[in-house]
């Protein structure tokens, strides 16, 4: 070994190129986390029974569409899509929420945008949104319905909710605040302030638990 040069003693590989998801994942999201649900979870003392899997608002992103002054982040999310000849609505990432009885998280899918990058499972990104950068964390599984996703857990577990109805509340509080947009008022009171405050994500999770 070079002198001076230290090396992990363990890399991930690097996953293979991900197919980008040419219509609204939300189906696939469900059907492959129903049947995590299944096979997995439903016996788990943390997960949360009032709750269902359910997928929100997923819509394209792409980061030429965002303001050009943006705060510093990874190389990958300050780039910009130039390409011609392509539709506005068939460019950009998938990004959306996911409502699970043990999480709650913002997922980013591949959709053939610039926000999208590969990288190997539990890898972490921050990724540029109106709202400044937000930390995503990588989770790649070759025989999964969706092989490539990234996200950024929002309540972990989500036992502080009652209800779907409160649970879909504080996702898509999220989502607004993600997006810049105002928050809407919510028809049932919800608790929205997660456990789990990681300090790169403190002033977005701080919007979404505002009243």
């Amino acid at each position: 070994m070079t002198p001076g040069i230290r090396k992990a003693a363990f890399q991930a590989t690097q996953p293979p190129p991900a197919k980008p998801i040419t219509s609204n994942p939300a189906s696939r999201l469900e059907a492959m986390y129903r049947r995590i649900w299944r096979a997995n979870m439903r016996d788990l003392p943390f997960v949360n029974l009032a709750l269902s899997v359910e997928a929100l608002g997923f819509r394209r992103w792409r980061l030429a569409t965002a303001s050009a002054s943006r705060p510093n982040g990874d190389a990958h999310a300050q780039a910009t899509d130039n390409r011609e000849g392509v539709s506005d609505d068939l460019l950009g990432d998938w990004v959306g929420a996911m409502i699970t009885p043990w999480f709650i998280n913002l997922l980013i899918l591949p959709g053939g945008g610039d926000l999208w990058s590969d990288r190997p499972s539990g890898e972490r990104c921050q990724l540029v949104f109106p709202i400044g950068p937000l930390e995503f964390i990588a989770d790649d599984d070759a025989s999964a319905e969706i092989p490539a996703l990234q996200y950024c857990p929002l309540f972990a577990p989500p036992g502080q909710f009652a209800s779907q109805a409160a649970a879909r509340a504080g996702a898509m509080a999220a989502l607004n605040a993600m997006f810049g947009m105002p928050a809407e008022e919510p028809s049932t009171p919800a608790a929205v302030a997660p456990n789990l405050l990681l300090p790169a994500r403190r002033s977005f999770l701080r919007r979404v638990a505002r009243p």
